[in-house]
């Protein structure tokens, strides 16, 4: 008979990041952005130099770059697709997606629900086999599903301090996206706070806040990190 308690058992490794959760995860965003229709969108989202506005259409506009990195029939290994990025201000972030802000939130909502059903549909209709660019690591469709869930839940973080209203994402899927994406990233603390702090927006006790920082987009064994 086993010594073992089960409160010793190593805890179950979290499942895959899937195309439901990134469409759970801009849905929620996405019901973020609608209800604060009569906010200020033009105030600094959190610790960026960006507006509100602006960090919703990079959010919409990065779930767009990895949909389309996963759509050429022979996905580029060392670069982008090479679509025209730039800003519409200096200072401003670099897209392709912009939304009509004659639309309001709703419109700016719809924009960034459409680019998350973009990449949720690559993501489900890719092979799993398939490796595309990025800089952080070469990736597959999981991978790129957890890019997008991340750059969901952490640019909301910042929106919603800008905004003043309140976000919390589901522990679980912060849970997946740090098993493949942070495999570094300290396991003693709850997965939402250990997310902010992997992205450099949280502190966590006796670690300083990163000032660089940085997840791996390869899939671990068969060559990856």
């Amino acid at each position: 008979m086993s010594d073992a308690s089960p409160s010793s058992a190593p805890a179950p490794a979290p499942g895959p990041v899937t195309a439901d959760d990134v469409r759970e995860a801009v849905r929620r965003a996405a019901d973020v952005v609608r209800g604060a229709r009569a906010a200020d969108w033009d105030v600094r989202a959190g610790s960026l130099e960006w507006s509100c506005w602006e960090t919703v259409e990079h959010l919409a506009d990065d779930l767009f770059a990895y949909a389309a990195q996963l759509g050429p029939e022979e996905p580029p290994s060392d670069t982008e697709v090479p679509f025209a990025w730039g800003p519409r201000r200096p200072g401003g972030p670099a897209n392709v997606v912009f939304a009509d802000r004659a639309a309001g939130a709703a419109g700016l909502a719809q924009v960034l629900e459409a680019c998350g059903a973009m990449l949720a549909a690559m993501v489900r209709t890719t092979p799993a086999t398939v490796r595309s660019h990025h800089v952080f690591g070469a990736s597959d469709p999981e991978g790129f599903a957890a890019m997008g869930v991340v750059e969901t839940l952490v640019h909301l973080h910042d929106v919603a301090e800008g905004l003043g209203v309140r976000w919390e994402p589901d522990a679980g899927v912060c849970g997946r996206v740090l098993a493949r994406l942070f495999p570094d990233v300290p396991a003693d603390t709850g997965p939402w706070p250990a997310l902010l702090w992997a992205t450099g927006r949280g502190d966590l006790p006796g670690r300083a806040r990163l000032t660089r920082w940085r997840w791996y987009g390869a899939p671990r064994g068969a060559g990856g990190e």
